[in-house]
């Protein structure tokens, strides 16, 4: 997660500077404060999802560039952010026991989002999938096995997951209880369109 984490600074700083924006020109448009860009930007934290759409967007940057090639070095595959770490600031083909239920979607210029909730009930079986978006996971309630890549990662509630969904991923719910969560796509549009 570090390594996301000075990612994300580098990527904000580098187009801060690119642009010819100013730390205070940033964060006023973001509406957040001059300390907490520096934070990000020297990677001693990573801002919550809002927080980062309203900085990538006050660098008049599209979400898809934004996150592009942005692999850290040792290949990390995602984020995993723990409620603990927080700072103050029926889709599936051949899936049993997956419920989701639809909030919303809205088609920009240069991305797609979508917000879902998804339901992973006891003994489900799915196996890994890609999309062809970055995820965003939320674990409202109980505990799910994300298997990203060769990769476990658990998650519980009020843990959250970041990640390229071209890698193959898929939750497994292992307990007795379901698993809910909230799930966003960022859809990646190719840059001819």
């Amino acid at each position: 997660m570090e390594d996301y984490l000075i990612g994300i600074g580098k990527r904000i700083k580098k187009i801060r500077k690119e642009k010819q924006l100013t730390i205070s020109e940033v964060a006023s448009r973001a509406n957040v404060s001059n300390g907490l860009i520096s934070r990000i930007e020297n990677g001693r934290t990573i801002p919550s999802l809002p927080v980062l759409l309203s900085l990538i967007a006050s660098l008049d940057t599209p979400v898809s560039i934004f996150f592009e090639n942005l692999d850290p070095e040792n290949n990390v595959k995602f984020i995993v952010a723990r409620h603990d770490e927080y700072t103050d600031l029926e889709k599936e083909i051949e899936a049993e026991g997956f419920t989701y239920k639809f909030i919303f979607s809205k088609q920009l210029t240069s991305m797609g989002f979508e917000a879902v909730l998804l339901e992973v009930k006891p003994n489900s079986k799915r196996e890994k999938v890609i999309t062809d978006a970055f995820e965003f996971k939320y674990i409202l309630s109980g505990e799910i096995t994300y298997l990203i890549d060769k990769e476990e990662v658990i998650l519980r509630e009020g843990d959250s997951l970041f990640f390229d969904g071209r890698i193959p991923h898929v939750p497994v719910n292992k307990g007795t209880s379901s698993c809910k969560m909230l799930v966003l796509y960022f859809f990646i549009k190719d840059k001819e369109n």
